[in-house]
């Protein structure tokens, strides 16, 4: 890597921070409703540079409004480009307060680009000998590479010099603009020369020189030999007017007329009563506070380094990472003294890097560990991290560690239940090591799990918390790899590159730990939530996982070929509606048929204004209409096939002979669990054909499947946390508790209560504690509005610690801006104060329910753990808990143990919690799922 002189001059790209701010995690809003997660993306990014560089002159330049010289060039410039989203425009006059009360200069200069502005700069002061800086992730940039002037990436802390451009890109810095003028780029929407990517573009461009130089000796092309050199020449030719064009969009200007220079941006000293009104305004708190207590956003004196790091900086807003000292484990010497190392601390962060992100399949090709060596210090963490490569097998590798003999050494600590370890989504890395019979113990914590429990909305990936946390940019797997078809599998990735990149997932892991485990400390409730349920339920899943279930394949095979048949039925009966034949499955078609040829009512519009074809506008038009009743049907049946019937075959593992799913404990918002490939959650049981593919969830023969499902818990938990005394009364006494509502709301005796009126107080019952509205529920049950309104009016009347306990639930919600679970599961509302009134009252409804379905999801989950246990001490073979859906757990039992066994999965599931009313599960058996439920 170049090596950046001290205090270079800084040009930032601040338009480039902002879109990669704007796009990456969090997205943050404040209690306002307001977008506030650009704004703290770009000033994590700021303070990581200033903090690393520590520069005394700096500027952060951002396009102007309005169109450019390239423009006037070329109209369609930029034209595949979308217009500034919003949520992002809104945040640009509060970035550029705070940019300013940090004391760095912003330059905005009218007609030309922000790269314009930058190289202009960058070229004068290259050319006084000072040296620059320019903090960008625009490739464009390399053209202004030169003696004095480096180029640095944030977000992967990549630095390029003279040669390290020409190693990145196959040409020197002076023909990057050759470069891309001639394969052109499609984000600015340059054309280049039809036919010419990169490949081509680098044959040329090392073959004869610059594009002038091309053009001068066309007639050498053909001998260069690359894929199409015989036709380039004419190529070339016919296309030269559309390559100096592209030429000169794609040049920087580096002369414009500036009013301003390198002496008029000097760093100034931050605004810091500024800086607390904004970061009052924007929410950020650990920043707020930290000013509040006499804190700086950057110490200016500080030379910029960990250990140079005033007391009063604000350090939790960015981390340095300094991936050179990182170590790459290639000797017996070096794995000897690792190992001792791991022995000896307390706790050590551990990481697989694999062939495969299929944790039934994936292969280790390397190791990453990671230890904090200053232990009791009130310093900053230190942490030690190192990768340990195996099966990297690329041409030309360098040697290292046989993979078998190194696990074995590796195999007493990883099964040590003493030795404790903290990963991120250890349950991936406790599959792959069962691959190679190692079963990893001492699951001590797990930092994606941490940051589920702390927050359960955003995303919990490493790189978004280390994003928000602590203010580190990853090294994206993208960046080692490569996109698309020609990403790289792990192994085949150059140890050079795929060390840093390792070891700082070790790193990171363990300085996430160490920040999210103090906050998970400070809230007791919290911390039980994590200990009790979220970590001990790793493991359970990862057995559910790696036990899988058995299908039927040729059932599912013949289902298959029943459901193309009536698609085909349905498309002749949908052309016969329409009057000719069309695409089913296009929106635009459909629209096209449904309100400009049929002229049906348009019920909803998409944002750009065109009648919308979605499932709910569909849904209320196939009430009156026959054809979106057919695509409706239509739709159900084609997804049913490609995501079960058809795909569910392929999903048999080769060794087990059974589907794998995978289950996701940091998705939902609630604490309830998700699967994928295949997603269980979704397979419909109302239908008949989702109950057909039920009933290819089989059990092997002298077993039978057995269901066991909670009933009726989330309206159990709403007696519960009301305290209602009508409903608590009603699930005591063990009523059908839609007939007890039934009778209540429409004041007939219990055992007078129609099948229709039990159906009507269903809808009610569930509608309330989902938050409907009276609009809402007229649409559900087909009466007026008023006539709703009047059955939840009477509910109430009948049921009135439920109003009480949803108007104290909303006062709770608005005040805190959380709602918790009976086990204290906090769920966040960010959009209760919302000014979007949709938004808000969305937040609402979700405040209400939230409780109840975190709850339920906690009860599940517990029960889940107890009857790990219990499978644990039954007869080896004689039951296997094979899913979890919903609110239901399925089993596959031998079949001399059914009934004795499913007498105990339904007590161990009422034991789970204690709630004030009963908790019941109802179980059935079969020789398939459907059967069973």
């Amino acid at each position: 890597m170049a090596t950046i002189p001290e205090n270079p001059f800084v040009l930032v790209d601040g338009s480039s921070y902002l879109y990669r701010a704007f796009y990456a995690p969090p997205h943050l809003t404040n209690s306002a409703g307001e977008p506030t997660g650009a704004v703290y993306g770009v000033v994590n990014m700021l303070q990581s540079l200033l903090k690393q560089y520590n520069p005394s002159h700096i500027v952060v330049v951002f396009d102007a409004k309005g169109k450019t010289f390239r423009d006037d060039l070329y109209a369609e410039y930029k034209a595949n480009r979308p217009s500034m989203p919003d949520d992002l425009r809104c945040q640009i006059e509060p970035l550029h307060n705070v940019i300013k009360a940090m004391g760095l200069p912003i330059l905005i200069v009218p007609g030309v680009e922000a790269d314009d502005v930058i190289g202009t700069l960058s070229r004068q002061a290259s050319a006084l000998g000072i040296a620059t800086l320019i903090s960008t992730g625009d490739k464009d940039m390399a053209q202004l590479v030169d003696e004095n002037t480096l180029l640095i990436n944030t977000m992967t802390n990549s630095v390029l010099d003279i040669q390290g451009v020409n190693d990145k890109f196959g040409v020197p810095p002076e023909l990057i603009i050759d470069y891309l003028a001639l394969m052109g780029d499609q984000a600015d929407n340059i054309p280049g020369v039809p036919g010419v990517g990169e490949k081509t573009a680098l044959a040329m461009l090392q073959g004869l020189g610059s594009m002038d130089d091309i053009y001068k000796n066309l007639d050498k092309l053909a001998p260069l030999g690359f894929r199409g050199s015989k036709t380039m020449a004419k190529k070339m030719q016919d296309n030269e007017k559309m390559a100096r064009l592209s030429y000169q969009l794609a040049t920087i200007k580096t002369d414009l007329e500036l009013s301003l220079n390198y002496a008029d941006f000097t760093h100034k000293d931050e605004d810091t009563d500024a800086l607390v009104q904004l970061f009052g305004k924007l929410e950020f708190k650990r920043w707020l506070s930290a000013l509040l207590d006499g804190g700086k956003m950057i110490n200016k004196q500080s030379s910029g380094s960990i250990s140079g790091e005033s007391n009063n900086e604000i350090v939790v807003s960015s981390t340095i990472i300094d991936r050179s000292a990182y170590k790459t484990i290639y000797t017996q010497g070096q794995l000897t003294q690792w190992i001792k190392k791991l022995e000896n601390a307390p706790l050590f962060a551990f990481d697989t890097e694999t062939t495969s992100l299929d944790y039934m399949k994936a292969e280790i090709v390397g190791v990453s560990f990671a230890i904090q060596s200053n232990i009791g210090s009130e310093e900053a963490p230190i942490i030690e991290a190192a990768y340990l490569p195996l099966a990297h097998d690329y041409i030309d590798a360098p040697k290292q560690l046989a993979l078998i003999d190194t696990l074995a050494q590796l195999k007493p600590l990883l099964e040590s239940c003493d030795r404790k370890k903290v990963g991120q989504n250890l349950k991936y890395d406790r599959s792959v090591l069962l691959n190679h019979g190692i079963e990893l113990k001492g699951i001590e914590f797990d930092t994606m799990l941490e940051s589920y429990v702390l927050d359960s909305t955003g995303k919990h990936n490493m790189d978004a918390l280390a994003l928000k946390y602590l203010g580190h940019q990853c090294i994206s797997f993208t960046d080692i790899a490569g996109k698309g078809v020609k990403q790289l599998t792990f192994n085949q990735i150059a140890i050079k590159e795929a060390a840093p990149y390792a070891a700082e997932d070790a790193d990171i892991t363990l300085r996430l730990h160490l920040h999210l485990f103090k906050q998970l400390q400070a809230s007791p409730e919290l911390l039980t939530v994590f200990t009790d349920i979220e970590l001990p339920l790793l493991t359970v899943l990862s057995d559910i996982e790696r036990g899988g279930v058995e299908i039927d394949s040729v059932l599912l095979a013949q289902q298959s070929t029943e459901i193309a048949k009536r698609l085909l039925e349905l498309e002749e009966s949908a052309y016969a509606e329409a009057g000719r034949p069309f695409n089913l499955s296009s929106p635009k078609q459909l629209q096209t048929i449904l309100f400009e040829e049929l002229n049906l009512p348009i019920l909803k519009k998409t944002p750009k204004g065109a009648p919308s074809t979605a499932e709910e506008v569909l849904q209320e038009l196939a009430l009156t209409y026959p054809l979106p009743r057919l695509i409706i049907e239509h739709r159900g049946l084609s997804k049913l096939k490609s995501t079960y019937t058809d795909k569910l075959p392929k999903m048999v593992n080769d060794k087990t002979g059974r589907v794998h799913t995978s289950y996701h404990q940091a998705v939902t918002v609630t604490g309830r669990l998700s699967s994928s490939d295949p997603n269980l959650q979704n397979i419909p049981i109302r239908s008949a054909e989702g109950r057909r593919i039920r009933q290819a969830f089989i059990a092997q023969p002298g077993y039978k499947i057995v269901a066991a499902d909670y009933s009726q818990i989330e309206l159990r938990i709403m007696a519960h946390l009301s305290q209602d005394k009508g409903l608590l009364k009603a699930f005591s006494t063990g009523k059908d508790i839609h007939k007890a509502t039934a009778s209540e709301v429409f004041s007939v005796p219990l055992d007078e209560v129609s099948t229709e009126q039990r159906r009507s107080a269903k809808a009610i019952n569930f509608g309330l504690i989902y938050g409907m509205s009276a609009f809402g529920l007229a649409k559900q049950l087909n009466v007026g509005r008023q006539e709703a309104q009047q059955y939840m009016d009477k509910y109430f009347m009948r049921y009135p610690g439920v109003l009480t306990y949803m108007e104290d639930t909303r006062a709770i919600a608005h005040q805190q801006g959380y709602v918790e679970t009976i086990l204290g599961r906090r769920l966040q509302l960010p959009e209760i104060k919302s000014r979007n009134g949709m938004l808000k009252k969305a937040a609402e409804r979700a405040a209400i329910n939230a409780p109840m379905q975190g709850t339920a999801a906690d009860i599940i989950k517990k029960a889940m753990i107890d009857m790990a246990k219990w499978v644990q001490e039954k007869e080896a073979g004689s039951v296997q808990l094979l899913m979890q859906v919903h609110d239901e757990l399925v089993f596959c039992i031998k079949e001399e143990f059914v009934e004795s066994y499913t007498t105990e999965i339904q007590a161990i599931m009422a034991n789970a919690a204690d709630l004030d009313v009963p908790l019941i599960a109802d179980a059935g058996m079969g020789d398939n799922w459907d059967e069973a439920h």
